[in-house]
């Protein structure tokens, strides 16, 4: 298999709000640098954590665009264009590619469940035979609680098989680290990178990649370090202090509604609360939710 791995810390990048709904594309772009300047290798937007599919592709267009205009390079982005329909997912990852950003995260076609891997095979083949550019390397995304569409080992490897220069990972945010080892297991030099923060270490140290996950938002710094080190017995005590920092806010970030609670978290660290506002249907913690949020917050190392 001839591929050019994707390795590394990436974020999977909140998405500030202005007052009425739109993105607030100076907030986002600031947030976009300063993830890299903690450690991020780069910023894997408009994923589930950064409320994709709540926007239009003629938003999603306008997100990236400005987060190239910002100063971050192409190479350093990673967006999701996957959505339910194929035509809708060509022209996302073309209008990527015609900016010079050949690397996306792409779901499946989601809305039909139950569907087979001949189908969603064909849906991929589809998509990657339109686009027909050599410079196209997909992260699959697997994250079936959400989408209700699983990624089977089988189908991974047809694709594999078939686009072995573009289907060159997979962001696995399942959280079930027995497939990510049978992923590493089965496919050597195909980039697995976690979906869930805590799951970094112990990946590395099974063969993965990396991670693609939404507590870099606020911990770039020590998934940096877990990264860096993970199988460095000297830092060792390093990468358990790392470790339970990431852990600590992964798991407060899981006390509420998790996407609101890391928007509100974002707010806290930054001291701006217009972080707190996600598009419906998801809804902004509660008053109550905030101060209690707040207060453990401060608590964290």
């Amino acid at each position: 298999m001839t591929i050019q791995g994707i390795s590394g810390v990436y974020s999977a990048a909140t998405t500030p709000l202005n007052a009425d709904y739109t993105p607030d594309l100076g907030l986002f772009t600031a947030h976009c640098r300063r993830l890299i300047e903690e450690g991020c290798h780069g910023v894997a937007l408009l994923g589930t954590t950064g409320e994709a599919n709540s926007f239009s592709s003629a938003e999603r267009r306008v997100i990236l665009e400005a987060a190239l205009k910002s100063g971050i390079s192409g190479g350093q982005l990673m967006p999701g264009t996957g959505v339910a329909a194929i035509p809708e997912t060509i022209e996302l990852t073309r209008h990527a590619l015609s900016v010079g950003v050949t690397r996306v995260v792409m779901l499946p076609p989601f809305y039909y469940k139950g569907v087979s891997d001949d189908g969603l095979f064909a849906a991929y083949a589809q998509i990657i035979e339109t686009i027909a550019d050599d410079r196209l390397r997909i992260v699959l995304y697997h994250i079936p609680q959400v989408s209700g569409i699983p990624l089977t080992l089988p189908l991974i490897g047809r694709l594999i098989k078939a686009f072995p220069n573009t289907v060159v990972g997979i962001k696995d945010s399942a959280g079930d680290f027995a497939n990510m080892q049978a992923l590493v297991a089965a496919f050597p030099g195909f980039s697995v990178l976690a979906g869930a923060d805590p799951l970094l270490l112990p990946l590395i140290k099974a063969g993965g990649a990396g991670c693609i996950t939404a507590t870099s938002n606020l911990v770039a710094d020590s998934l940096r370090v877990v990264y860096d080190n993970a199988n460095d017995p000297a830092r060792a005590g390093e990468v358990e202090v790392a470790q339970a920092r990431i852990s600590a806010y992964r798991s407060l970030s899981n006390s509420y509604v998790q996407i609101p609670t890391i928007k509100a978290m974002v707010g806290l660290k930054n001291g701006n609360v217009a972080w707190a506002r996600p598009r419906p249907p998801l809804m902004a913690l509660s008053a109550a939710e905030q101060a209690d949020l707040a207060t453990k917050f401060a608590q964290l190392p």
